[in-house]
């Protein structure tokens, strides 16, 4: 086992390294590419290169063949006045040319006479000694079946026979006929020539061109190597750069060199990261400045909007002797003041996230009992707009260290949020509040079924000030900054806010906090889809989006 995992856990590097390095996968194709071409090239320069020493081999053949039996003929012309043994005449005829055969690397056989029949196989005639006369092939000898027959040729496999061991080789087989004088039949001289320096010869040039395709081929890695190295490491380090840069290093830059395309590429990039680092500058300044302005406002405005509110109640405690008009205006300017504080609440608690001086004061509580609380205070609200709020639990307590302030403060947000968008007067209107945990994590979600979410609303719902409808009455009031500090209540505890929303069909969101101070979630214990809207995700495609901390985060 511990080598199987060794070994899939190098295939696992190598594909990887495959994946991510174009100068290995330049390399390789090339590698390959050339492969194919340098096999091609050799293949059709070997088929060449034996075509050729065969074809000259023949030549040379056919030529030694005329001269043997030229001379032959000769001798048996001279010898026909004095030879009548036909016996004699024939090893007189074969005996020389066999010696020569003998030292010139050749085997001779005298088959015949025509029209007698007689197989080789049969081991008739004269014929060197140890030569395997099946050598010689059938067809060869049915072109010679009889007499005034053209001298032919064919290729063969040379056999020898000996007591220990039978040899074989490639070779060509001639073929001509003669007559001889002392009985006037014709005989068929066969000469077997073996291609013995033909196969060594090419065999030189196999291994030659191999060693020259391999040496090439190992050229081409180098070279394409170098090549594009030159071109693939000013991309890396761009590419580290610009990691640097994303990573909030802004004044990282490239080192031009040359004037070369990627000379000119490196500047162009520093112009663009001096160009960002200017821009992201300005609006971290803006962004200080807007925020020190709404810092400054909200504190600003605390001391007037006291002295106000003290008047406002002065007149709300006497508006039962005013007129109905008057007594309207007074109730109005105490609803209107409510909300003007509960902004300037919101905008200081935004102010305090913006400058990094939010701190949780965690303890070990019970959510269950913080829901249900939470559900309890927002009873009066769901009665007055008809609609139930039911909380489902798996467990009897659910504990977690957590800022109970802020998990309070999500909890209100969501259950309120989700009666304001649930369809009024609908009486199986129902928001349901599901909270579970595991070892790690409490989860908590809020579902109804109201107008929903558009496409890419799901993501833009803890924007400040964002409302999906900014013409929409809103009973409950409001801020639009409610869920913007649920989110960053939830970022501080290390947790994770969504929401997931389809149109017509509601919407749901999802808290999940760690049950340890500081700990890290990996799942959560509740889906973010809800139930009843799963089955209809396969036919129809999810409209969800997920808002994390820190990472993008499984439903």
């Amino acid at each position: 086992m511990p080598a199987v995992r060794r070994v899939l856990t190098f295939w696992r590097r190598a594909l990887t390294f495959w994946r991510r390095s174009i100068q290995a996968r330049v390399v390789a194709s090339t590698v390959v590419l050339s492969a194919v071409v340098v096999s091609g090239v050799g293949w059709l320069s070997l088929q060449q290169i034996q075509q050729g020493l065969l074809d000259h081999r023949v030549d040379v053949v056919l030529g030694e063949v005329d001269a043997e039996v030229g001379e032959a003929a000769d001798r048996l012309a001279a010898a026909s006045g004095t030879e009548v043994n036909s016996g004699r005449q024939q090893r007189d005829l074969v005996d020389p040319i066999i010696e020569r055969g003998a030292s010139r690397g050749y085997s001779v056989v005298l088959a015949g006479p025509e029209g007698e029949d007689v197989p080789l196989a049969a081991g008739g005639g004269e014929y060197t000694s140890g030569l395997d006369l099946a050598s010689i092939p059938s067809t060869l000898e049915d072109h010679f079946d009889a007499p005034n027959r053209p001298t032919a040729w064919t290729y063969t496999e040379i056999r020898f026979r000996d007591s220990a061991s039978t040899r074989a080789t490639a070779g060509v087989v001639v073929g001509s006929q003669v007559v001889l004088p002392s009985d006037g039949k014709t005989y068929t001289l066969y000469f077997l020539f073996p291609l013995t320096e033909e196969d060594e010869t090419l065999g030189l040039v196999t291994r030659a061109l191999a060693t020259a395709g391999a040496l090439l081929l190992v050229l081409v890695a180098g070279v394409t190597w170098l090549v594009t190295r030159q071109v693939v490491t000013p991309i890396r380090m761009a590419r580290r750069v610009a990691e640097r840069l994303a990573a909030g290093r802004l004044q990282e830059r490239l080192e031009v060199a040359g004037e070369d395309d990627i000379a000119r590429l490196a500047y162009s990039f520093n112009q663009m990261a001096t160009n960002l680092q200017r821009q992201i500058r300005q609006l971290e300044e803006l962004s200080w400045v807007q925020r020190r302005f709404v810092s400054d406002v909200s504190h600003e405005l605390r001391t007037p909007l006291t002295t106000v509110r003290m008047a406002s109640e002065v007149l709300h405690d006497a508006r039962d002797r005013f007129d109905p008009a008057a007594a309207r205006s007074a109730e109005l300017l105490q609803e209107e003041l409510d909300r003007f504080e509960a902004l300037l609440v919101d905008l200081l608690e935004i102010s305090r996230f913006d400058a990094g001086a939010a701190a949780l004061a965690t303890e070990d509580v019970d959510l269950v009992a913080l829901v249900n609380r939470v559900v309890a205070a927002a009873r009066p609200l769901a009665d007055q707009r008809g609609v139930r709020v039911l909380v489902e639990h798996v467990d009897a307590e659910a504990r977690a260290e957590v800022d109970v302030r802020r998990i309070e403060r999500i909890a209100r947000n969501l259950v309120t949020n989700a009666i304001d968008h649930a369809l009024a007067d609908d009486p199986t209107e129902t928001v349901i509040v599901r909270l579970a945990s595991d070892t790690d994590a409490v989860a908590i979600t809020v579902r109804d079924h109201g107008i929903g979410l558009a496409p890419g609303e799901a993501a833009m719902v803890f924007n400040r000030f964002w409302r999906s409808d900014p013409a929409r009455t809103r009973t409950s009031g409001g801020t639009g900054l409610g869920l913007a500090i649920a989110q960053e209540d939830a970022h501080l505890h290390g947790g994770w806010l969504q929401a997931w929303g389809r149109p017509g069909q509601g919407a749901q969101f999802r808290l999940t906090v760690p049950r340890r101070a500081g700990a890290t979630l990996r799942n959560s214990p509740l889906p973010l889809i809800p139930e009843d809207a799963v089955s209809s995700d396969a036919a129809l495609g999810a409209t969800t989006a997920a808002v994390s901390a820190t990472q993008e985060l499984p439903s």
